[in-house]
This record gives C-alpha cells, sequence and structure tokens, in this order.
C-alpha cells in the first residue's frame, strides 16, 4: 500500500518562479528516491513555510527519505521541521480522483 509523507518547516524563501528556479536541481534529484511516485511542493510565503506532500511505494521508503530529509535540513540548521508518514486509503482516494501512482506510468 502506498504511503503518504507530509513535511513542512520553517522557510524564509524564496518563493514562486524564484523558488522553482532556484531548487529544480533539488527537484531533480528527488525523482531518484527509492520508492518515490510524486512529490507536490508546497509554500505559504506570507507565514514563511515550504515543504511537499510525498507519495512512496512504501513505509520504508518512506521512512528512509524522511530521516535523510530531516538531517539534510537540520544540517542547514532549519528547526521546526514536521513530517508524518499516513497510509492511503485507495477505495476512498480513487472516487475523489487521487494520484496513487506515478503519472504516465
Amino acid at each position: 500500500m502506498a504511503v503518504i509523507l507530509q513535511v513542512h518547516f520553517p522557510f524564509p524563501g524564496p518563493f514562486g518562479d524564484e523558488m522553482a528556479e532556484a531548487l529544480a536541481p533539488l527537484a531533480e534529484s528527488i525523482n531518484a528516491e527509492p520508492g518515490l511516485l510524486w512529490k507536490i511542493w508546497t509554500e505559504d510565503a506570507e507565514r514563511q513555510l515550504a515543504g511537499g506532500v510525498y507519495l512512496f511505494a512504501t513505509r520504508q521508503d518512506a521512512e528512509a527519505y524522511r530521516q535523510m530529509h530531516t538531517a539534510r535540513l537540520e544540517g542547514m540548521g532549519v528547526t521546526g521541521i514536521e513530517a508524518q508518514i499516513l497510509e492511503t486509503n485507495e477505495a476512498l482516494t480513487r472516487i475523489n480522483g487521487g494520484p496513487l501512482a506515478r503519472a504516465g506510468g
């Protein structure tokens, strides 16, 4: 069963197009993470938050990424990281059109 990893943390910016330009190489590298099916990047410039919602093939893949990502952020001085792993209810998600696989795959 696929699982969701939801992460958010304080982030001073940049946001929007500047964030996309600055973090495109990181986004590309995330595609190579074991078990990653997709990521939705999230941001709130007003509250100075950033993060993402990830779909991983297994809880083990999500947990390994959570540990690595948390350590990476803490290494950059980020505190206040919130991360949780949640199981998906595939039957209900399908009713609402939620993506449970990699687009095109």
